[in-house]
């Protein structure tokens, strides 16, 4: 009972840090299930060519909203990325694409590509160049996403506090789930991606998974839906016994 106290008590702390004592969040995430991302914004890419969000965002996305030179949790996660996006089972450019964006605006197109760089040649299978944006911006534009994605983060002594998340996005500009640290399970990112493709007809294999497991918000990950899966199989076993009766009484008959 102690133990658990002492654990209630953390979290506790760790709420107050982090939401504030009015509830506004100063370093965190506030998660816009169903928002929108503002299309009309504006970023340059590390080939130092403009774009508008509503140009590339065309299919589902995985936004990650990290600085490049960053000496904390960025590096990892994009790292994690890097490795995850090839174990997806799902084709890059064709199913879905991702995109960094980094929120600090002081940060150069030239900064982008070299990262990018750096990340293309960690990684062990090919992976098509334009399915992984690196973007930088102005700080009006960055901080109309960050906003809209409910990301909130604060400059100190030089660097930034901020959460680690990549947020999926749907071919519409839907903001569709959070997966939230440094490490991301294969298997949840291709649920969130298959989520994301939202009024897009999804190959059989697709539905029967999205049929069979469940997004759990408060363990922001996927589950096997055993209620689901269980009412199935009792429907379909009275329909089989059903099916079996009126069989022999027409054998009967």
């Amino acid at each position: 009972m102690f133990h658990k106290l002492h654990i209630v008590f953390f979290f506790f702390l760790i709420g107050i840090l982090v939401y504030g004592q009015d509830d506004q969040i100063e370093v965190g995430i506030d998660e816009k299930l169903g928002d929108f991302l503002p299309a009309d914004v504006q970023f340059l890419t590390s080939e130092g060519d403009t774009i508008r969000l509503k140009e590339i965002i065309n299919k589902p996305t995985l936004l990650a909203l990290v600085y490049y030179e960053c000496p904390g949790i960025c590096n990892p996660l994009l790292t994690e990325l890097a490795w995850v996006v090839n174990k997806v089972d799902l084709v890059p450019q064709e199913d879905f694409q991702v995109i960094s964006l980094s929120f600090d605006h002081e940060e150069t197109v030239e900064t982008a590509k070299r990262w990018k760089q750096n990340y293309f040649a960690g990684m062990k299978n090919p992976f098509p160049d334009s399915a992984w944006y690196f973007l930088v911006g102005d700080s009006v534009n960055i901080k109309k996403i960050t906003d809209a994605v409910g990301f909130y983060y604060k400059e100190n002594e030089g660097e930034y506090l901020h959460p680690g998340a990549v947020v999926t996005i749907s071919p519409k500009g839907l903001i569709s789930r959070y997966l939230f640290g440094i490490t991301f399970n294969p298997f949840d990112v291709k649920m969130a991606l298959l989520d994301a493709e939202a009024g897009k007809t999804n190959p059989t294999i697709a539905k029967v998974l999205q049929f069979c497991f469940s997004y759990d918000p408060e363990g922001r990950n996927y589950t096997l839906n055993i209620t689901r899966i269980m009412g199935s199989i009792i429907l379909l076993s009275v329909g089989i016994f059903l099916s079996i009766l009126v069989f022999k009484k027409k054998k009967k008959s």
